[in-house]
């Protein structure tokens, strides 16, 4: 957008609080409608001086009795039908009405008696007729996906001028949803091959393959097969596959990465959407990597069954110093031996090799310090000149190994040797 002006909104949330990178994102996914709320320079600088809050404008823009349209999947359940009638407006040209069958496949799917359709399968329903609908429903066959909005927030947008797209949608019932997931590197790396492969329909991906059992991608969930939409927040679909390799690379020692099932890709394909409009986020979630395990064995009974604690395990992060040293702080508990983490910083090399904040340290470069006290701890750090490897481990985790009297062993099961 070359013009003066503040970007405030674009469907479906506020974004004046977003980086730029996360704005252009939103766009780049939208598909081939995009709608903006927008104020010019001199509007925007009044209201920011003002002390206006910018997410009520944009509440006031839509009207109280604004709700956001939903993407509802609809799969025939046990019974005949989808459990759904779709009856056009009396009056109102081009307008369809949804009756939803109590308790049915498609009330489950969030559509709600009343709501108007807006969107089948791809389709806008404002240029077809009843009878063309009705076609369309009876090829669906066990399933169907369309974008719903009750009739008052339909009158909203409308008075508005403002398109009801999917992109502003709530996504209810979608049967493949894209993941992004935060991977901090084990000791064999991250645990899967990236490679470019094309679809049947000749279309490049860039497919996760090879994925080690016990590595992080492994035990984030992710599958054999599964396809790279992003990293780190950026897009690379369209990219060549040594540029997604080094983005990958420029990472660290972490990264973020969004991915989909080859049935998941095909599904928002011929739906015409971008899947990435509709992602679960789990990066917010605490990181796994190579010290993070799930639980894998069972205690079973007639009457329960419950999952078997993993033992702690300490993490082994090695380090090489940047120009502003290791990019962490030493703490410890006055007049006793012992020290922690006190501060990491994000983008300095603790930080990029796991380390983090409170994580108790069990050895510095081989030797034990879990009795040393604070200064002896510092002279081993500065005697490791440019390089540094320290053996870690969460509160936590290290209460745990006191309690069972495995400290002992907390070496050889970091190293799993």
């Amino acid at each position: 957008l070359n013009l003066a002006v503040h970007l405030i909104f674009t469907s479906p949330l506020p974004h004046h609080c977003l980086p730029h990178n996360k704005v252009a994102r939103r766009i780049q996914i939208s598909g081939t409608h995009l709608c903006l709320l927008v104020l010019d320079g001199k509007e925007y600088e009044q209201a920011v001086a003002q002390g206006y809050d910018l997410k009520a404008l944009t509440r006031a823009q839509r009207g109280e009795d604004w709700e956001p349209p939903r993407l509802c999947h609809i799969a025939r359940d046990s019974s005949p039908c989808l459990g759904l009638r779709i009856l056009p407006v009396e009056g109102e040209k081009g307008k369809f009405s949804m009756s939803p069958a109590s308790g049915g496949a498609a009330e489950k799917a969030g559509v709600r008696k009343g709501d108007r359709l807006i969107w089948l399968d791809g389709a806008t329903v404002s240029e077809l007729s009843h009878s063309a609908i009705s076609k369309m429903v009876k090829k669906c066959g066990d399933h169907m996906t369309v974008l719903v909005i009750d009739s008052k927030s339909e009158q909203t947008y409308t008075s508005r001028r403002m398109p009801i797209l999917p992109a502003m949608a709530v996504a209810h019932n979608l049967p493949h949803k894209p993941q992004k997931q935060h991977l901090v590197q084990g000791p064999e790396g991250y645990g899967f091959l990236l490679r470019q492969e094309k679809t049947a329909s000749k279309r490049a991906v860039h497919a996760l393959r090879e994925v080690d059992p016990h590595s992080p991608a492994e035990l984030l969930g992710i599958q054999e097969g599964e396809l790279l939409l992003g990293v780190n927040e950026e897009l690379i679909v369209n990219m060549r596959h040594n540029d997604v390799v080094n983005r990958i690379r420029q990472s660290g020692q972490q990264v973020t990465l969004t991915t989909i099932s080859s049935q998941g890709l095909d599904f928002f394909t011929r739906l015409g959407l971008s899947p990435l409009l509709f992602y679960e986020d789990l990066s917010a979630a605490e990181p796994i990597g190579s010290a993070k395990l799930h639980q894998t064995a069972d205690h079973c009974s007639d009457l329960q069954c419950v999952p078997a604690e993993e033992p702690p395990r300490p993490r082994r992060c090695v380090l090489s110093k940047g120009p502003n040293g290791y990019g962490f702080h030493l703490g410890c508990v006055l007049l006793k031996p012992g020290t922690f983490i006190s501060q990491v910083a994000a983008e300095g090399p603790g930080g990029k090799t796991g380390l983090l904040k409170g994580d108790v340290v069990m050895e510095v470069n081989g030797a034990n310090v879990e009795e040393e006290y604070l200064e002896d701890v510092i002279v081993l750090v500065k005697e490791g000149g440019s390089s540094l490897s320290l053996l870690v481990i969460e509160p936590k985790g290290y209460e745990k190994l006191l309690q069972s009297r495995i400290i002992g062993r907390a070496e050889k099961t970091a190293d799993g040797s």
